[in-house]
């Protein structure tokens, strides 16, 4: 996962928990459910960042075995 991949899914957790934090002061269930909504998006993309990284990696390791023989 790229640098900027990361920072920008940390933003939209952030986001995510403000929108919540402020729906729940003010009372706002759609705000609140919204900020919720932004930090679950930012969460799988992280997932969906890691799992790429890591078949990255495998391909890597099986480029790297190959070139040995």
């Amino acid at each position: 996962m790229s640098l900027g991949d990361k920072i920008g899914n940390k933003a939209d957790d952030l986001g995510g928990k403000a929108k919540e934090a402020a729906g729940k002061v003010t009372g706002d269930d759609e705000l609140r459910a919204e900020g919720q909504s932004d930090q679950a998006k930012a969460g799988l993309k992280d997932a969906v960042e890691n799992v790429k990284d890591a078949v990255g990696d495998v391909a890597d390791k099986v480029k790297n075995v190959l070139k040995k023989d």
